[in-house]
Order: structure tokens, then sequence, then C-alpha cells
């Protein structure tokens, strides 16, 4: 990740180096800016690399969102899609369900759409995250005092307030009772999540509105079915479990009891 990290911030200085940022393309930034400095024979290559990485990006993406058959483990969606291929160990229905549901929308649908979708909704996991991990390190339920729960509450609100108000006026204007982990925890607790909060609410504010209202219906269709098929799916999974585990305990016994 450090790696990773370090190239992205070269790629972002030389691309400053070549040209002013105001005349940077942003459809094509790279292949633009060695134009622009004589390097024609660049931006062949940058077009080439870039669609190398993005061929693998798709093909690496379509496969990894396999590993969501948990959910049809769950049985929040038909457990078919959880069945592995007995030759290849790979849970092959779940990779064709997403591969043609994101085909067919990414068919459907304007990149600016989909980049905008996305983002806001990877940041928004990623501030939700942070702040799961202020509420993990500070709340134990039925033993952090309610006095501390309080102080959470308040802290939380204004960690959240300060970002957005931030956010917002960035965009008006372009121009402890600490628990300790038992094995490993994230450090500079709570000022490192503090932080990710407030990075993550600034990058949804540089996002237009369509953007949001996109992100808001997509999780009200989500919510509405999880409340009504998600929820009563798990919960009966659960309990045709537990159904089972006693069942199969009860055989235990008379058998014992059998042989005894």
């Amino acid at each position: 990740m450090s790696i990773i990290t370090v190239v992205c911030c070269l790629m972002a200085l030389s691309l400053s180096m070549m040209q002013k940022y105001t005349e940077i393309d942003p459809n094509a930034a790279y292949s633009m800016a060695f134009q622009s400095v004589g390097m024609k024979w660049a931006k062949y290559l940058v077009a080439l690399g870039a669609l190398k990485g993005m061929t693998t990006v798709l093909l690496v993406g379509a496969l990894g969102q396999a590993r969501y058959t948990h959910i049809a483990q769950a049985h929040m969606i038909p457990p078919w899609f959880a069945l592995v291929h007995p030759k290849t160990g790979t849970p092959i229905n779940a990779t064709l369900l997403m591969t043609i549901s994101s085909g067919l929308i990414a068919f459907f649908s304007s990149l600016d759409v989909l980049a905008s979708l996305l983002s806001v909704s990877t940041v928004f996991i990623f501030m939700m995250m942070a702040v799961a991990l202020l509420v993990r390190r500070y709340y134990v339920r039925e033993v952090t005092p309610g006095i501390n729960q309080l102080k959470l509450v308040i802290f939380l609100l204004v960690i959240i307030a300060s970002s957005m108000g931030t956010s917002a006026y960035w965009g008006l204007r372009p121009n402890g009772w600490q628990r300790t982990p038992k094995v490993w925890g994230v450090p500079l607790v709570p000022w490192l999540p503090s932080l990710s909060v407030a990075i993550n609410i600034f990058l949804m504010g540089s996002l237009g509105p369509p953007a949001f209202i996109r992100f808001g219906i997509c999780t009200v269709a989500m919510l509405v079915y999880y409340i009504l098929v998600g929820v009563h799916a798990t919960y009966d999974m659960a309990h045709q479990q537990q159904k089972l585990d006693a069942l199969k305990v009860k055989n235990e016994d008379e058998d014992k009891e059998e042989k005894a």
C-alpha cells in the first residue's frame, strides 16, 4: 500500500510539472500532458497501459465480487448463488451473476453516473467504518456507563457536524474511557478515525447533488429489500440451523442411552 501511495504521488507530481493544473484534460490527463510537451509517442503508451489496466481491474473486480456468496449462504438471495463448482472450486453462479449484472449496468449507464455513484458509496462506507471504529473502541454494551455513552454520542455528532460544515464551506467557496484492544488496535485513536471521517465527508462534499440522489434511491431500495426479505430469510435460516443442531444433540443422546 505504501508503494502504491508513493507511485500515485509521483505520478501526480509529474503531471503537474508537465502541464498547469488548470489546463489538465480530465478525460485524458496524461495523454494530453505528454502531447503538450512534444512527446506524442508517449500518449499511445499511456493509452495502451490504461486499456490494459482497466481490463485487469474489470476482471479482478468481476471475480472478487463473488466473495459476496455469504449473502446467499444466509439466504438473503437464493442459495443457488452460493454453490461452488465441483472442478474449479469457485462460486461460478455468483461470479456469473455479478459479471452479467455489472456488464448490463455499465452498458446502459454513462461513465460519469457510475463514477459518481460508486464514489459516494465507497466514501460513505469508509466514513462509517471510521465511526464504527470509534464506537467499537469507546463503547461496550452493558459495561460503558451512561454518562460515557452520552459523551461518545456528543463527540461523534461534533466530529460529523464539523466535517460536514467544512465540506459545505469548501463547496460553497471553492477559492479516556477508551477500551484497550486485546490483540491489536488502530493507533492514534480517536484522532486517526476522526481525521478519516473528516476527509471522507470532505470528499463526499465534492460530488454533485445527482450522486446523492442516486445513492439515496439505491439505499432506500436495498433497505426495503432487506426489511421485507432479508431479515426474515436470515432469521428463518438461523432458527432452522438451531433446530438442526438441537436435533443432532438429541440423536446423539439417544444413541448414548441405547449403548448404555
